[in-house]
Parts: C-alpha cells; structure tokens; sequence
C-alpha cells in the first residue's frame, strides 16, 4: 500500500503544497526523460506477493505483528489487514536457472512463514481472496499497525464523502451488495506484482504490451471465485480492489470521471502519459510534502527523489503502474503488472512469471506491435471478460478474432513465451517445464478459480451447506499449495453424501 506517511490528517494548507510540488516533480520528471540516463543492466524479475493468515478453522487470523516480529525476515512487511503480510523477492535475472532457484527460494520463504505462523495457531496462504473470508471480520479491529494504512483508509472515504458501496454479481445471480463504513474488505486481495525494469524510450513498448497480455494472464491464473460466502467472477478481487478504492460519487461516475482502480484509456507513448495523468486528474489521498528541492537536486548533478510524485502515484491502482524510482544515486523506471492474483502454489506463480516474461519480451521485440492491430478497447474488454469467465473465457485477439482462451495459449502464445524466454536466457529444460503448468492448464481447463469452484459444487452435491463446502475445499486447497503441487494436477474430490442439516461434520 505504498510509503510510509506521519500523518492520517491533512490541512488545506498541505494539500496546496502537495499539489505544488507533485507538479513541480512532474516538471523534473519531465526533463529527466529528455537528458538524465537512467539505470538499466539486464532484464530482471521482480516479485511482491501478498500473503493472508488463516486460524486453524480456516478463518482469518489478525495476527501480522505477532507473525513478523517472530519470523525476523527482512524480506516480509505487514499489508493493509491484520490478517495480510506480503513477501519481497529480491529482483534476479530472468536466465540460466533462475526460475527454479526462485521457486526453491519462495518455497523455503513460506514453510519459514508457515513454521512461525504455526506457533501462533495460524498458517500462512496465498490466495486471491481467503475463500471463507466473512464481512463480520470488518466490524472488529482489522486494520494493520501503521500510520499509512489508517490515513489510507481516512482519505478514500473521505474523498468519497461516504462509506464504501459493494456491489458484485457472479454469472450464476449470485450477489453482494453490502455497505462498509470503512475500506475494510479491500485487505481480502491479494496479489503478485511483476516489476520489470526498463528505459524510458522502451516503457510505453512494455506497457501496451503488458496490457494486452492482462486478460491471458488472468484467463491462466485467476484464483477468486468467491467472496462472502458468494460465488462471484472467477477473479473477484478485480471488481472488490476496483470498488473498495473507488472515490467517485455516483454524479462523478455518470460524468466520466476516471476510477482510481483503472485499465487505462488508451495505449501511451510514452511514460509521462501516465504521471500527467495522475497529476491532471486525481485528487491527492495522502498529500504529505518532503523537504526536497527537486529543481535543486537536479541542477547539483544529484538524482531526486520526486517524493510527492511517487506518493501520488501509489494511490492511483493501475493494473499496469508506472513506477520511477532512485536507487542508489540511480534513475531507473518500471512497469508493475498487478493483475495477478497469490497462489495457488509456489511452483503456479513462478510459472505465471515466466509464462509473462516470456511473453512480454517477444511482444516487445519482434515485428509489428500487437497493439498496432488490436483496440485498446478490445483489450480491456479481453481483461474484464477474463475476470468474470477466467479459464472459460473467449478473448479477441488479431488475426483471428473471437477464441477461446486455452486454445490461443496454447496454439500460439506458448511457443511466443517460449522464444522470449530463451531470448531472455532461461535454458531450455527449466522454460518447457514452468510453460508445461500453463499447458496443462490449457488441456485440464483447471486454474485456481475453476478447481474451487468445482471442489465447492462437489461438496454441495453431497449435501454440505456453502459456508461447510467453502471450509472443506479450502482445507484441500492448503494442504495442494503447502505439498507445492501446480494446480492443474489437483483432483477435485470425490465426496460421501452426508446427512442431517448439511453442515460441515468435524
């Protein structure tokens, strides 16, 4: 959820300040992407994955402080909710063996994890939404230590003027529509977020790339069918996320005003798009002001920071985010892929990376650009559809219009995956087996979402009710993810009718 700020509170007079100087920043952005060189070795993969905690009932556990001051692991912070922590892989070369050596690592990063959370009765998951999540947990204390998620949660609503209005229907009728005094139910997604350095001449290459591969990526991995209880889209944190950051009133929707949680409008040409974007039309949420000059820290040959800039821009969710930043003296900018959902496995998201990267260098180096010869609406249309329908979904795509997801992966996308990945230098034998879990994918139909949509209907079939259906699959779904098996390969269970009220018998 971004920086860290000192306040939950803002006067008038900070707000005019910040706004001063996130345009001030935006104009050192400006001629930093005419004249400053900015950092950029080798492609390389970077992964934050946001984890939840689960009680041996399989409810939410809102013990992060207890978990993170055991586990002693730098590489772990706490996340919006109690219940949420989030793991930082360490940025490596997509080549050699790196894949393999990331998932060995990720591996070992969740049983350290799991061992800690396990002496404080709970177990560490990775999963879009926590399956048996329940509204009630909002009207507690969920709400993580820490200024920034307090003034976070003060400045949506405060820019909404109300609370929070959820409103998300699945393709069976089912339905949430519920109010929330708070952004409480936000804290139930849970992402992996794919960083990939780049130079600015290429960012807007990468960008309208990886916005045309958002809806594959989702069709391959959505992992959130349900929500309250609900079955909702096969990738309903998309719709949660969108609506739980949404400030706009009802008028200021009508009027076209953009969402904060947003796909984009059109393709860019260049990274400022999107900062002026941020600047020119959403409304600062945490306008907290730092001491630099950035004119100043310029004109000494030094690397400023754009403090206000990148603040601002952490509260703009794109599903594709621009990210400038400064490490070490350096300049260098990003693109954050954030439409992924956590899990199932550890070996599911190193394959969902791969699969991107892959797929992304190929988009971005060879012939004709592909959003060259596809709407950008069509894409949007292509991700949105693949959030409700997921591994079902049709997509358009050019040269061959409507068709079925698992088919155009795996007819065509794999082998383009495949060919950027040996451009990126993965060796052959560790890129077929991670592209091999998407095939699979493919063949089965079966990704996160569909297994527990399936697993679910099974226990209802046998006479479980939803709540003792949604507990029975979701111990089934952490005992696949701690064996680290690729969830193509999981059996949906075959279950004994069971008597009486068709609660769950434990």
């Amino acid at each position: 959820m971004g920086a860290e700020v000192t306040s939950a509170a803002f006067s008038r007079e900070q707000r005019i300040n910040f706004r001063q100087k996130v345009v001030l920043d935006l104009d050192v952005f400006e001629r930093m992407l005419e004249d400053a060189r900015f950092d950029f070795t080798r492609p390389q993969m970077g992964l934050e994955i946001e984890l939840s905690l689960v009680d041996d009932g399989l409810d939410a556990a809102l013990i992060n402080e207890e978990v993170l001051s055991d586990l002693h692991d730098a590489n772990f912070t706490s996340e919006v909710g109690r219940y949420n922590i989030e793991i930082n892989v360490p940025p490596r070369p997509m080549a050699g063996d790196q894949a393999v050596r990331l998932e060995r690592w990720l591996s070992q990063s969740l049983r350290n994890a799991g061992d800690t959370a396990r002496e404080h009765g709970a177990r560490v998951v990775a999963t879009g939404i926590i399956p048996t999540l329940q509204a009630e947990v909002f009207d507690g204390e969920w709400l993580s230590l820490g200024v920034r998620y307090t003034a976070l949660n003060d400045a949506v609503l405060n820019e909404r003027g109300e609370g929070m209005q959820l409103d998300i229907e699945g393709p069976t009728g089912e339905q949430v529509v519920q109010y929330f005094e708070t952004i409480g139910p936000l804290s139930g997604c849970t992402s992996v977020q794919l960083h990939q350095q780049v130079t600015p001449q290429d960012f807007p290459t990468y960008w309208n790339a990886a916005s045309v591969i958002s809806g594959i990526q989702i069709a391959m991995g959505a992992n959130s069918p349900y929500l309250f209880g609900k079955r909702l889209w096969a990738e309903t944190r998309v719709p949660l996320f969108s609506q739980m950051v949404d400030t706009r009133s009802e008028e200021l929707k009508h009027q076209g005003v953009r969402p904060r949680a947003y796909f984009g409008r059109h393709w860019i040409t260049s990274i400022f798009d999107l900062f002026e974007e941020n600047v020119n039309c959403f409304p600062a949420l945490l306008p907290e002001a730092s001491d630099e000059d950035p004119v100043k820290t310029l004109h000494e040959g030094h690397t400023p920071d754009l403090s206000e800039l990148k603040l601002h821009n952490g509260t703009v969710w794109r599903w594709n985010r621009p990210i400038y930043d400064n490490a070490n003296g350096m300049p260098h900018l990003r693109v954050e892929n954030r439409v992924l959902p956590a899990g199932p496995s550890a070996v599911d998201m190193v394959a969902n990376a791969c699969f991107y990267y892959g797929l992304l260098e190929k988009l971005t180096s060879s012939g004709r650009p592909i959003w060259t010869k596809m709407s950008f609406a069509d894409g949007e249309q292509n991700f949105f559809d693949a959030c409700r329908d997921g591994i079902a979904t049709t997509v358009t795509w050019p040269g061959l219009g409507r068709v079925a997801a698992t088919d155009l992966v795996a007819d065509h996308l794999l082998a383009q995956a495949e060919e950027g990945l040996a451009a990126l230098g993965l060796r052959r034998q560790v890129r077929e087996h991670y592209l091999s879990l998407i095939e699979g994918r493919c063949a089965a139909k079966q990704n996160g979402a569909s297994w527990q949509v399936a697993t679910t209907e099974a226990y209802e079939a046998a006479g479980y009710d939803r709540n003792g259906a949604l507990k029975e699959m979701f111990g089934h779904y952490v005992e696949h993810q701690e064996e680290n098996r690729p969830v193509h390969t999981w059996p949906v269970p075959s279950v004994e009718p069971v008597s009486g009220d068709g609660s769950t018998p434990r």
